[in-house]
């Protein structure tokens, strides 16, 4: 029906068309009728233009509709009022394929701020890049771990470390890799997955970052308790017989020596000797027992009592408890709090244990330094978590060293027992925190408790 309409329009122009060219011959050669005839002229001009314009208007919102799809702009309507009815389907049709091109445009939308929302707060590091290195998605996980606001290539990794750009670059799609960083906060360990994929004819390739220092120092920290429960356990079982005989040897030369008044200097000198040697087994018996006493803490961290504490008084506390020491070392002592009010949910004694043993050991070490200088500074982070330093500007920390501070054992200080700080990272564990390590050979070392 629209097709007979749409013929029958042409069909009705088209005479229309002709009588009027008919009669514009007829005026021109037959009449002196010259402003009728020019009239009848231009007449004729535009009935051709509106025949070519009504003829091509179909072609125009056609070529109109498919550019509407090349340059994805749905936002163009399709109406039938321009030729009434003759061609109302096919103007409906262009209607519904826009409208359905709009829903699925909107749809695309929502699916891609969905995976967006999902991606910026899964809380494992993403990273997608192109082969020369050109980030094209960096969530906020991953900016959080590599300490940027904003990153355009992997090449300005380098200034975190060296060696993480060709790390990342250089990873093959299904491979993983351990990577060390060393940050401000201390030494990081980051697991890093990669795969490929391609895209709009591009090769992208996906890095995951996920920080697993928390979890090595875990599974360290539980193997140490282990092998100190059985080192302790097998140790206590030998020691406590010696011990035990060594004490009732003693008694029976002491009483030997009662009943036996009359025997001879010779004797008595072998006797005494014998005791010698009971006397120092014994003593160094209790020794170990009191030693391996001391290391079975390791074992035996409390759970912590959880309170709130401000780190202002704190920081006071413990200078009044450390002020002989700090006056007889003739150390320069100061204290940082930003802001003055601030708060952490802790234990108070473990704290309290932990930064008195941090601060001791910064005594230690600045024993030969000029101008020996301690800073206690507490202060917020930009995840806007707590955080607690000592500071010192003693000779540094060597790298080969500083990654064994933690060992149960391991110590450098002469007569140091070498659980001081091991005890410390397993009470900032159980705060659900962490301590840091970072020093400059020469300058300063600094401890970090992060909570």
């Amino acid at each position: 029906m629209a097709y007979k309409q749409f013929s029958l329009n042409i069909t009705l122009r088209v005479l229309v068309l002709c009588v009027t060219i008919f009669l514009l011959f007829y005026l021109f050669f037959n009449t002196n009728l010259y402003a009728t005839t020019v009239i009848l002229f231009f007449l004729v001009i535009l009935q051709i233009y509106l025949l070519i314009n009504f003829v091509s208007k179909t072609n125009k919102d056609i070529t109109r509709f498919f550019d509407s799809i090349k340059y994805s702009d749905f936002s163009q309507t399709f109406s039938s009022n321009v030729k009434g009815a003759s061609f109302e389907d096919l103007s409906n049709s262009f209607a519904d394929v826009m409208q359905k091109f709009q829903n699925t445009r909107a749809e695309k939308e929502e699916n891609y701020r969905y995976l967006q929302t999902v991606i910026q707060h899964i809380g494992i590091g993403l990273m997608t890049f192109t082969p020369d290195g050109e980030i094209d998605l960096i969530n906020s996980a991953a900016k959080k771990l590599l300490g940027f606001n904003v990153i355009k290539n992997i090449s300005e990794l380098s200034s975190i470390d060296n060696k993480l750009p060709d790390a990342l670059i250089n990873l093959n799609a299904g491979n993983r890799v351990l990577q060390k960083i060393v940050e401000n906060n201390g030494l990081v360990q980051l697991a890093i997955y990669a795969a490929e994929f391609r895209m709009r004819s591009k090769k992208y390739t996906l890095i995951s970052l996920q920080n697993i220092q928390n979890e090595l120092e875990d599974v360290e920290i539980e193997a140490w308790q282990k092998l100190i429960k059985v080192l302790t356990h097998e140790i206590m079982n030998s020691i406590t017989p010696i011990t035990s005989l060594a004490n009732t040897a003693d008694g029976i030369l002491e009483e030997f020596e009662i009943k036996s008044s009359g025997i001879n200097e010779g004797l008595r000198e072998h006797l005494e000797d014998v005791r010698g040697a009971i006397a120092t087994i014994q003593k160094r018996s209790s020794g170990l027992l009191k030693f391996v006493d001391a290391y079975r803490n390791l074992t035996k961290v409390p759970i912590p009592n959880f309170g709130i504490i401000n780190i202002n008084n704190l920081f006071r506390r413990i200078k009044t408890l450390l002020a002989d020491e700090i006056t007889k070392r003739n150390l320069s002592f100061n204290i940082s709090v930003e802001p003055p009010n601030l708060e952490i949910t802790a234990d108070s004694d473990q704290i309290e244990q932990i930064l008195i043993n941090l601060i001791l050991n910064s005594m230690y070490a600045l024993e030969k330094r000029e101008n020996p200088s301690i800073v206690l500074r507490g202060f917020i982070d930009r995840g806007s978590h707590g955080v607690i330093q000592v500071i010192d500007n003693g000779p540094g920390i060597p790298e080969d060293i500083i990654e064994k501070i933690f060992i149960p054992f391991y110590t450098t200080r002469k007569g140091g027992s070498g659980i001081g700080l091991s005890l410390s990272q397993q009470i900032m564990r159980a705060h659900r925190g962490n301590i840091r390590v970072n020093s400059v050979l020469g300058k300063e070392t600094i401890f970090t408790l992060r909570f």
